[in-house]
């Protein structure tokens, strides 16, 4: 390089420093040159006049509170020779991220083929008449449970399980998965496997000849019509009590956590272990009563409405608020964190079948923050509010 230009490449240099030296005394400047009121910097913060009560936000920045219900009976139902399913999905639902729910209805006789689910738990509840569920665990060990009116059972996700009708009864009951995604259409059905597969694997798989597997169906039978399956001959072979996948909901006391103006049973991993993955339960509220302000902490709550009429109020950030109204064979969905509160709005009692994608259950009731709270910071919170109405609030 020669002088000339190791001279140019200096002046460069130095005018680039000088350059990025301005620049920096310039923001500087900007950054101290401010009035008291626009408040300061790091730890020249000064004190602002009086502003609006209200920091203002654009609803832009804000998405809009999503719908919360949806007609589950009022879905299109999937229909095989011994009963029927309605879903409610991500798909059909979109706030339903969380939670997929099914009604699922079988008629004497019928059952719900050998099947599992590769992304969801199962938690369910009887409604209505008696079945029997067989369960097989990845250790080998299974289980046959036989269930009426207000039982509930969970399967973990990927457990392999059957469900039958027992008696010359229709059986019908809810059931809800811990994935908003799963679908009744997406299930691993034995019989849709065993068509699928190749007979010479099934013959060395069962040890029986090839030609055996002519006789088995084309596809998924999915709920199947059969002969009636006499009370009398319906095994029951229960596992431990505290690992088994049935539970007594409406008459285990461990269940029960009534409150003013309603009733509340619910089956959580520490009642039940085996339902690790979600808990659930069914509430009544009496007319006119109302289950309080409250938000779930670690999980998304999920109703099917069985009897009565409702309303929900929803609370979303952001200033956001939605009142839906519920009835017989509707659902709702409450994101985690959003607070709610349901009121019987009818003349008879209000019966929900409720459910949350965490086995732990865990909740907040806003009165109980507010009695806990100082009347000082109440009143700081509430300005103009009565110390009066302060008292009140606070009073247990």
């Amino acid at each position: 390089m020669d002088s000339i230009s190791r001279r140019q490449m200096l002046a460069a240099t130095a005018a680039g420093g000088l350059l990025t030296t301005t620049i920096a005394a310039e923001a500087q400047a900007r950054l101290t040159s401010f009035k008291a009121g626009d408040g300061g910097y790091g730890r020249q913060a000064v004190e602002l006049p009086p502003g609006d009560k209200v920091a203002y936000h654009d609803p832009k920045d804000i998405s809009e509170m999503p719908d919360f219900r949806f007609s589950l009976d009022g879905n299109t139902p999937k229909v095989t020779s011994g009963g029927w399913a309605k879903e409610a999905t991500v798909h059909q639902f979109p706030i339903s991220k969380g939670i997929a729910g099914v009604h699922m209805f079988l008629e004497p006789g019928a059952s719900r083929e050998l099947h599992w689910h590769a992304i969801a738990a199962e938690w369910a509840y009887v409604i209505d008449g008696r079945c029997q569920t067989v369960v097989l665990d990845p250790s080998g060990a299974s289980e046959i449970n036989n269930f009426g009116p207000g039982d509930l059972w969970f399967f973990p996700k990927g457990h392999g399980h059957a469900i039958q009708t027992i008696g010359d009864k229709p059986c019908h009951f809810i059931l809800s998965f811990d994935n908003g995604a799963f679908s009744e259409h997406g299930t691993f059905s034995i019989t849709d496997w065993i068509d699928v597969t190749p007979k010479d694997f099934l013959a060395l798989n069962f040890g029986v000849p090839k030609d055996a597997f002519d006789a088995f169906p084309k596809g998924e039978t999915y709920i199947q019509a059969g002969a009636v399956l006499p009370a009398s001959e319906a095994l029951d072979a229960p596992w431990p009590k505290d690992s088994t996948h049935k539970f007594a909901l409406l008459h285990d006391n461990r269940a029960v956590r009534d409150f003013d103006g309603g009733t509340f049973r619910l089956a959580t991993v520490d009642e039940w272990p085996v339902s690790k993955a979600m808990s659930g339960g069914v509430m009544t509220i009496k007319p006119g009563a109302m289950r309080k302000l409250h938000w779930n902490v670690n999980a998304n709550e999920w109703h099917y409405y069985l009897r009565g009429k409702g309303q929900v109020a929803l609370f979303g950030s952001g200033g956001r608020g939605k009142v839906a109204e519920f009835k017989p064979g509707d659902v709702a969905y409450i994101p985690q964190g959003f607070g709610h509160a349901v009121k019987n709005v009818g003349d008879d009692d209000l019966e929900i079948v409720q459910t949350w994608d965490n086995g732990k259950f865990e909740e907040i009731d806003l009165d109980k923050w507010v009695q806990s709270s100082p009347r000082y910071l109440l009143a700081n919170n509430f300005p103009g509010v009565p110390a009066a109405t302060i008292t009140r609030l606070t009073q247990r």
